[in-house]
């Protein structure tokens, strides 16, 4: 495996999340359409949005990847062809597929697409995966569960054609690859059908039958315990294991998630994948570090990737979020920058400016203004814009974040 083949692909809920994947470094996104794809909470694209996504995307040389991983049942069926066909037209590169029976139905309907076989269906073993090659997949997305020792074997023992895909950052399933009931059970939401409600990081405690009303913590917090709530997964400081074991595709999880996440994983994870192409054996900067504790996340973890569980987080079921996004630079000149706010912020505040490419600088908003020029103590509207006097160029598209 050499360090050039290894891809960088990153999630787009809509466009404007895929523009963010494309500006800050993606080789590849995955995307949804209005069905089969397993986020409906995100917004997703219909095929007219999918065409220009694809325009949009390989006009800058970069692949698409259509989630067609859900389960479907029998009543979804008579849609797939068309869906499949239209995709094909759209000029997609591959589909994700879970289901053995969407298989069948993608090499039938759309031929000329790739198809990725999804981490949905629990590729963890050499004779998985080359079973899949022999049916025409191109691509396999391991289980999450798997260590580099295991992925240095499947990559050992099948053919080099075939690709090999592994999360490297995002949220953790409390289950096996993602094959969860526990959101039908609990609310009637399918989790295989793409609606799962995210039980796992509820708060759950015991209660005897014959003492209703009396709880019994799960652990020591007299609250309650989030037993299922998994840590998130951060490999940015691995990839050179990753790439020693013979991964092809950097996966960067978070469809459902905002434009500034995918911004913020995919700029780090490609400073750290340029640098480690630079030098394999040196250490990625400090700094790409840090930036992956500037979005919302739970607390940490390298997964299953060391022979280690990645363990929960007992005390509660949300988000360390120590930043937020203040303004967008929409443009830069004679020494004024133009903003676009996002979220409030005042005269004599400083940002955390990211461009996309570069290490992040600060920005002393030590003169501020309205569009009219006025001095202003503080950017209360959202969408306003505001001018900023500063000697060092702000990048347009550039993200002006603050410390909480």
């Amino acid at each position: 495996m050499t360090t050039n083949r290894m891809e960088l692909l990153a999630p787009a809920g809509d466009m404007e999340r895929l523009n963010a994947a494309i500006d800050f470094g993606a080789e590849a996104v995955y995307l949804a359409g209005q069905e089969f794809g397993m986020r409906t909470a995100s917004s997703n694209f219909s095929i007219d949005e999918l065409k220009q996504a694809v325009s949009a995307a390989h006009s800058r040389n970069v692949k698409v990847y259509l989630t067609c991983n859900t389960i479907p049942h029998n009543d979804e069926l008579d849609r797939l062809p068309g869906f499949l066909q239209a995709a094909q037209d759209a000029g997609v590169d591959a589909f994700i597929i879970a289901d053995f029976g969407v298989m069948a139905m993608a090499k039938k309907y759309a031929p000329k697409v790739d198809i990725h076989i999804s981490t949905q269906a629990g590729i963890a073993s050499y004779a998985s995966a080359n079973a899949f090659y022999d049916m025409g997949a191109a691509r396999v997305v391991l289980a999450r569960e798997l260590n580099l020792g295991e992925i240095a074997e499947i990559r050992a023992k099948t053919p080099k054609e075939l690709e090999i895909e592994a999360f490297v950052h995002g949220a953790m399933c409390v289950s096996f690859s993602g094959r969860c009931l526990l959101s039908s059970y609990l609310t009637g939401r399918d989790a295989n059908r793409g609606d799962c409600a995210q039980p796992c990081r509820w708060q759950y405690a015991l209660m005897e039958s014959k003492r209703p009303g009396q709880y019994m913590p799960i652990s020591e917090d007299k609250s309650g315990t989030y037993i299922l709530n998994s840590r998130d997964m951060c490999m940015i400081e691995h990839i050179p294991e990753l790439a020693q074991a013979g991964v092809s595709s950097l996966k960067i999880e978070g469809r459902a998630k905002s434009a500034y996440y995918v911004a913020v994983t995919t700029n780090a994870y490609r400073q750290a994948l340029d640098e480690f192409r630079k030098n394999p054996q040196g250490k990625v900067s400090p700094w790409v570090v840090e930036e992956l504790n500037k979005i919302s996340h739970r607390e940490y973890s390298t997964g299953f990737y060391f022979g280690t569980e990645p363990g929960q987080v007992y005390s509660n079921g949300g988000y360390v979020r120590d930043y937020e996004v203040i303004a967008v630079c929409e443009d830069y000149r004679d020494g004024v920058a133009v903003l676009s706010q996002r979220n409030r912020f005042f005269r004599g505040d400083t940002a955390d400016v990211l461009e996309a490419g570069q290490q992040p600088f600060l920005l002393p908003l030590n003169e501020i203004y309205d569009r009219d020029f006025t001095p202003i103590e503080a950017a209360p509207h959202a969408m306003m814009t505001v001018l900023v006097k500063t000697e060092h160029p702000v990048a347009k598209g550039a993200i002006l974040r603050k410390k909480r």
